[in-house]
């Protein structure tokens, strides 16, 4: 509880406590009124300065003037204790509602606890704790096994496991090792590591996350902007039918102070508190819960879209796919064994950064004698040609063997074909393709089972390897051969067709796929842990590179729109109720209450449940 709130509820105690002694006072008119005041000033007096404040600003029409307005004319009615009561139990809720918020913001923060207080920079030898502001890219930072990694860089030295939790959700720690990339918001767990930096703080992973969680309110969903529609036209619409109450029904059936009553009970059953708080809370709240899940949704516009998905159109490289190349066959002549094939290929390829030859030397395994290959020569366009063990060896593609006069054999399979020759003999191939992400399948098997109506793949590679790639997806559909401009009219022409109310989503890279992220009702980044890009095209993005939270942040989403709906429903509902009592003259100040604060306290915390969205591990 924060301070200003522990001073509130001092203030509530002391005047529950003069309320009570009021009300055993053995005392009568003037005097009376004398000692209720006490209590209803200890209470509300900044109720009743808000009131007159906002009214010396022209905004009128709030809940303070509402209770002040009520309030007042209750004293004035001789209602003496009616009065301070009412204005007792109003700051009970008004207290509740504040610790409820705080409580929502402060688990949000600690779900996104990832601002590093400080970074361990290294000069002339020494280490010297500064702000992680003070940071230049390029200057050297040492992070100590427990600490949060302050900017994003590096390693130069040492390894270690990092906890990716606070930005990915899951639970796995991931190794690093010199040459790795670090991002900031991670925690060090277990080594000492020398990291240079690349970014600014100001620029860093971190910092553009909380930007865009603690400006994700400013985008407001439907359902927020229309209680704000709602509210501005609702409070002066309930006075105006107040005072209607107080003075038409006495022209015609007399008792003035009675219905005058019933229309200062009439504006404390009207105050809009359980909608204007609980609504915003909702979707801050499922805001929260996928952050904590590894998903950042840039506002609840985009959350209330996720909710009415109907059509999602998928990226392949680096969204269903891991976009890095794997050795997934070695077909060697005969007399060859594989072990000689891959083992020759590596070492002709060893130093060379280009994804193919990384994936022979990953497939080789352990380390490759450097002096096993002389004068190596890359041949542009065809692949390299070495000397082996003494021996020319050729590793590139058909034309390159071709060229020298070799016959290769064929391969009807998907993928990229890498042909070996050595001396003048070919010795095989090995197939290199992307994979599969491990929860592609499932990513869109629940996407069907939330009724998601159409799933859609846009490729720029081949058919071959799109409908490879495709055949354990189930997808309606798949587009290939595709350039960027194509993706854009694909997406325009599937915009045209998806079912009324329904959105579509783009679910991409975040770098190559910018223009579609922006036209798609909903643009996905995937890949998007320390990428720039995705974080500033998409609308969300998905930190931990994993598809299946697709489905994750949709069922967030209509959860969230669940209990924004539920709040609306229940609070209108019972005020209504409440109102048509109070036209009647059948409710009373003390009912007037519950239906104020008492439906704004369970409209407040059914809110917060959409900020307790398990974490899944998907």
């Amino acid at each position: 509880m924060s301070k200003k709130q522990k001073k509130m509820l001092a203030r509530i105690l002391a005047g529950g406590a003069l309320f009570l002694a009021a009300e055993l006072a053995p005392v009568e008119g003037v005097a009376r009124l004398l000692v209720f005041l006490v209590p209803y000033f200890v209470v509300g007096w900044d109720v009743l300065w808000r009131a007159v404040r906002n009214i010396a600003h022209g905004q009128v029409f709030d809940e303070n003037f509402l209770m002040a307005l009520a309030t007042v004319g209750a004293l004035a009615l001789g209602q003496y204790d009616e009065a301070s009561g009412v204005m007792l139990f109003y700051q009970v809720g008004e207290l509740f509602q504040s610790y409820a918020v705080g409580r929502s913001r402060q688990s949000i923060a600690a779900l996104m606890d990832i601002r590093p207080d400080s970074a361990n920079l290294e000069r002339d030898g020494e280490i010297e704790e500064v702000d992680p502001d003070e940071v230049a890219i390029g200057d050297v930072i040492v992070i100590r096994p427990g600490e949060k990694i302050p900017l994003d860089g590096q390693v130069l030295e040492g390894s270690s496991s990092i906890d990716t939790a606070a930005l990915t959700g899951e639970s796995m720690p991931r190794m690093v090792e010199p040459g790795d990339e670090v991002i900031s918001g991670c925690v060090n767990l277990t080594g000492l590591l020398r990291v240079r930096v690349s970014r600014e703080f100001g620029d860093s992973t971190v910092s553009r996350i909380l930007d865009l969680v603690e400006n994700s309110s400013e985008k407001k969903a439907r359902t927020e902007a229309f209680i704000t529609r709602f509210a501005h036209w609702y409070t002066p619409t309930v006075v105006i039918a107040a005072a209607a109450l107080a003075f038409i029904p006495p022209l015609f059936v007399g008792d003035f102070r009675g219905w005058i009553t019933s229309a200062l009970t009439f504006l404390v059953i009207s105050c809009p508190c359980a909608l204007v708080i609980s609504i915003p809370l909702s979707f801050f709240g499922g805001i929260g819960g996928a952050s904590r899940c590894g998903i950042l949704v840039k506002g609840g516009n985009y959350l209330e879209a996720l909710a009415k998905l109907d059509t999602v159109v998928f990226d392949k490289t680096g969204t269903l796919t891991r976009g890095t190349f794997e050795v997934v066959q070695v077909a060697p002549q005969p007399g060859v064994s594989q072990e000689d094939l891959l083992l020759t290929a590596a070492l002709a390829e060893q130093y060379s950064n280009h994804p193919i030859s990384q994936s022979l030397r990953r497939a080789c395994g352990g380390e490759l004698a450097a002096e096993r290959a002389r004068d190596v020569e890359e041949i542009a366009g065809r692949g390299v040609r070495a000397m082996v063990d003494g021996q020319e060896v050729l590793v590139g593609n058909a034309r390159l063997l071709e060229d020298h006069g070799l016959r290769v054999p064929g391969c009807s399979e998907a993928g990229t074909l890498v042909y070996v020759a050595r001396s003048g003999a070919c010795l095989g191939y090995i197939r290199i393709a992307d994979q599969l992400k491990p929860t592609a399948a499932e990513a869109i098997g629940r996407l069907k089972q939330l009724g998601v109506r159409r799933t859609v793949m846009l490729t720029g590679d081949s058919e071959t390897a799109a409908k490879a790639a495709a055949a354990p997806l189930a997808l309606d559909e798949i587009h290939a051969g595709l350039l960027p401009a194509d993706k854009v009219q694909h997406v325009e022409d599937l915009l045209e067709t998806k079912a009324p109310g329904g959105q579509l989503a783009f679910v991409g890279d975040g770098v190559n796929d910018a223009p579609v992220l922006s036209r798609a009702d909903v643009g996905v980044a995937m890949g998007a842990l320390g990428s720039d890009a995705a974080i500033e095209a998409a609308d969300v993005v998905l930190m931990d590179d994993d598809p299946a939270k697709i489905a994750l942040a949709v069922e967030i989403a209509r959860r969230t729109l669940r209990v924004a709906r539920q709040n609306i429903v229940f609070a209108l509902g019972v005020k209504g109720i409440f109102l048509l009592l109070g036209v009647l003259r059948m409710a009373t100040m003390w009912g007037a209450v519950f239906a104020d604060v008492g439906v704004a306290i369970i409209a407040i915390l059914n809110a917060m449940r959409a900020l307790k969205v398990p974490r899944k591990d998907t």
